[in-house]
């Protein structure tokens, strides 16, 4: 049985078939639209998501199968000290694929060692997303027509944000990929990705704090915001979270066809003023990540 925790469950052939189906699902959507018919798709979010979670559920939906789940651990039996491998044994009889989202980083794989159905990670702590890795991946495919011969700038939080993390362990495997780390300092990214990932695959990067400084380079801009949750020091955060503000006078110097992501919620790192951008990709992203999700369910239902 196949689950999806880490983006680096998925083969580049496998991740490359998945966007293939995606992009067919938007073409084609009434092709697809009973192929989920008396499935059920339990998303259990132990921590707050508007996306995630509602692109799962509408991602059901249009495969023709059903929703069950929480939104919220207060909702659940963990508020009653139930452990997160009773409760996907117990969900595993009423469902035929979980979307697991948890504050605790490898929750999702405790639950996929107990699980009798597939998981999908949907985000655990500061450590994985890969389903936004894949929203990011069909995102840049669809806007840019390729995913190789990149060079991407990742803007914000660095060190703890996920979404770069797995973002970064996708494009790796990918040709001519280059980065360009823009952060405050006390966010740069983790030593561990820079060793594990990047040095080892010799993969070109950058690191710099000034937004605008390799600006005319980027063929992608990914903005994060920076996540108090993620925070034990309010004052930190408090600091930090305005260092970086993308708005029309920083893209002087961009390309024509860069393409603007952001993983959302935004707070202010990127003006409204940029939203009518051409370039601002970061809605369209959003709805990307329905179709994604749907190639996912399929794949891991092992449904044609």
């Amino acid at each position: 049985m196949k689950h999806l925790i880490d983006i680096k469950d998925l083969t580049v052939e496998e991740i490359d078939e998945l966007i293939k189906v995606a992009k067919d699902i938007m073409q084609f959507p009434d092709k697809y639209s009973e192929k989920c018919k008396h499935k059920k798709l339990a998303t259990l979010f132990f921590e707050p998501s508007t996306r995630t979670r509602l692109s799962f559920e509408s991602a059901m939906m249009e495969l023709g199968g059903n929703v069950i789940g929480f939104s919220e651990a207060s909702s659940s039996s963990t508020a009653k000290g139930e452990s997160v491998s009773d409760t996907i044994r117990v969900v595993g009889g009423y469902a035929d694929i979980i979307a697991m989202r948890h504050p605790k980083e490898g929750a999702p794989l405790v639950a996929s060692i107990k699980s009798t159905i597939p998981i999908i990670n949907a985000g655990d702590g500061g450590h994985n997303h890969p389903t936004q890795t894949l929203t990011d991946l069909l995102t840049i495919a669809c806007e840019k027509n390729r995913l190789d011969n990149l060079t991407i700038g990742l803007c914000g939080d660095l060190k703890f944000g996920r979404t770069v993390h797995s973002l970064i362990t996708a494009m790796v495997r990918y040709k001519n990929i280059k980065f360009v780390l823009i952060s405050p300092e006390e966010l740069k990214i983790p030593d561990y990705i820079k060793e594990e990932v990047l040095d080892k695959n010799r993969i070109e990067y950058i690191e710099t704090n000034d937004i605008e400084e390799h600006m005319e380079k980027l063929d992608i801009l990914y903005m994060t915001r920076v996540q108090k949750e993620r925070f034990f020091n309010e004052e930190d955060y408090v600091r930090l979270k305005d260092y970086y503000i993308l708005n029309k006078s920083k893209l002087e110097k961009a390309k024509a066809d860069l393409a603007i992501l952001h993983p959302l919620p935004r707070v202010n790192e990127i003006s409204t003023e940029v939203d009518d951008d051409p370039r601002a990709c970061y809605f369209k992203q959003a709805r990307y990540g329905k179709y994604i999700r749907m190639a996912l369910i399929l794949k891991l239902l092992e449904i044609k």
